[in-house]
């Protein structure tokens, strides 16, 4: 399942790092962050997601301290 996310990520080159620190986490299938939408699309499976929302928020905060995922 692919749900879609908003971000405030501040440019292209720090979305790339947090695609690849997301793509790290077990259980995710892929992920997409658009800088200029300031979305993030991820997909796994549906029963981890909660986990791996929470490593994933971790994640983009430790590449641009502050960034935060939001539900949409």
């Amino acid at each position: 399942m692919e749900k879609i996310f908003k971000i405030n990520v501040d440019c292209a080159n720090c979305a790339a790092k947090m695609e690849r620190a997301i793509e790290k986490i077990k259980g995710v299938e892929s992920v997409s962050i658009n800088f200029m939408s300031q979305k993030a699309f991820i997909e796994a499976d549906e029963s981890e997601f909660e986990r791996i929302i929470a490593e994933a928020g971790k994640a983009v905060d430790k590449v641009d301290k502050g960034t935060v995922l939001e539900a949409i």
